[in-house]
């Protein structure tokens, strides 16, 4: 089994996300020759070919839920701007619901949709290019297909891997890169996980679930319960073995734990609290810091994340009290400290809020507002929560589901975030969770609604 040729053609451009930015030779790039000469990009050092507006420019890179947003409401809030969104991609791919398509419950079509219908819709310039270089002091981004200058810049680029946290020898982690991806990275890493559940046989199929705060916290038991739900269905004799390093289900345990219980039982594998020490994938094994051996037939291999490397070309990550190398930002405004006219957007942030798709699209809209009101000379939004509302299935024929709703406050005496007003719907059976099955599904393309439609 495996995708239709139809299918690999609509996904083609999607799977070629290779390293973007990434793949820069160095952080920090700025002006100068030699630092030019050591990107290797041939459109670097030359100016993009755009129209000249006269308007404030605003350049969004990182075509995800973050950027598309900030793109288009920036235009909406700002009409005058100039916005032009950077994408290396030439088509978006969506993270939330594609653990269903990894199952066959979803179509492809579902899941991608087209930057240029957005910009058109939207009126701003969708510019297909891999950012190389910021160069803060000029206010200029370059990349492959030239360099933009800008009065305002949005960094969203989403996340990266970082598998520090279990080897440090480069060829061990090019193999769990490129034979036990993680997918969560919209693209290849998910044609070869699918291709992977979709060809499984028998035996063991691990999934591992990070520390720290991760792209989307309830995906790796969303993910778990569906390859267990096909098992099921399918009559394969496997097994999914879900290692989490985090102590427990980390959101939404209730219903996910309900779930392991009376769906799959006999199905997944539940490892609370535990690490991977070291990785034999010659001999398909692992041994975790308890020293228990696992054997397995195929595995999706997720580890810590961090933020986009885009973030040290341009000189503004740290790290944060939770990942690598995130968002160096007031975390009120979003803007860059010393950088007011840069800000930092989506799961590159370094506050505990999810790592979600409506989390970064309602933050997107507060950071459109932001940026808008400085170009139409505005007093500046005061800060608006991000609200993530997040639906997770927990079979697929038909869609059961789990849900929350939740909002944020800070605490300017703590400088802290904390939830607030929280709403879990936990059920998953009978009426309700059908409910919420459907509710998973209108929620999805009420978002894409927003992102691509005017």
């Amino acid at each position: 089994m495996g995708l239709s040729r139809r299918d690999l053609l609509k996904l083609s451009g999607a799977a070629a996300a290779a390293i973007g930015a990434a793949g820069c030779s160095q952080m920090g790039l700025g002006p100068d020759e030699e630092e030019m000469t050591n990107v290797g990009s041939v459109g670097v050092g030359t100016e993009a070919a755009l129209p000249k507006t006269g308007a404030p420019r605003v350049v969004v890179v990182g075509g995800g839920w973050s950027g598309l947003t900030v793109a288009k409401y920036v235009k909406k809030y700002a009409p005058n701007a100039d916005v032009v969104l950077v994408e290396q991609r030439g088509e978006f791919m969506s993270c939330p619901v594609s653990n269903l398509w990894l199952v066959e419950a979803v179509e492809l079509d579902f899941l991608i949709h087209d930057y240029l219908q957005a910009a058109r819709e939207n009126n701003y310039t969708f510019f297909n290019a891999t950012v190389v270089g910021v160069d803060k002091a000029k206010r200029t981004v370059m990349t492959s297909d030239g360099d933009l200058t800008y009065d305002y810049l949005v960094l969203a680029p989403g996340i990266d891997y970082d598998y520090s946290g279990w080897t440090k020898d480069p060829a061990l982690e090019r193999r769990l890169r490129t034979e036990y991806p993680a997918g969560f990275k919209p693209g290849s890493e998910h044609l070869t996980l699918r291709n992977k559940v979709l060809d499984f046989e028998e035996g063991n199929f691990i999934l591992t679930v990070p520390g720290g705060n991760y792209r989307c916290l309830p995906a790796p038991y969303e993910r778990a319960c569906l390859i267990a739900d096909y098992f099921k269905k399918e009559g394969i004799e496997g097994k999914v073995v879900l290692i989490d390093e985090n102590d427990d289900i980390t959101i939404k345990a209730e219903g996910f734990h309900s779930a392991f219980e009376k769906l799959y039982k006999d199905y997944i594998e539940y490892h609370p609290g535990t690490k991977i020490a070291t990785f034999d994938l010659d001999k398909k094994e692992v041994m975790t810091d308890y020293d228990d051996v696992i054997a397995f037939e195929d595995a999706a291999f997720y580890p810590h994340v961090r933020g986009g490397k885009i973030l040290e070309v341009a000189g503004v990550a740290k790290d944060s009290i939770f990942n690598k190398m995130e968002a160096d930002i007031n975390v009120l405004t979003y803007e860059v400290n010393g950088h007011p006219e840069i800000y930092c957007g989506g799961d590159v942030r370094p506050m505990g809020f999810s790592k979600s798709g409506n989390t970064a699209n309602t933050e997107g809209v507060y950071i459109a507002k932001r940026i808008a009101a400085k170009i139409n000379g505005e007093e500046e939004t005061p800060w608006e929560s991000p609200l993530t509302i997040c639906y997770s299935a927990v079979a697929s024929d038909p869609v059961l589901a789990i849900s929350i709703n939740a909002g944020y406050a800070y605490d300017a005496k703590a400088k802290r975030f904390t939830f607030a007003n929280v709403y879990t719907n936990e059920t998953w059976d009978g009426r309700v969770g059908i409910n919420n099955g459907r509710g998973l599904m209108e929620w999805a393309k009420g978002m894409y609604r927003d992102m691509f439609n005017a």
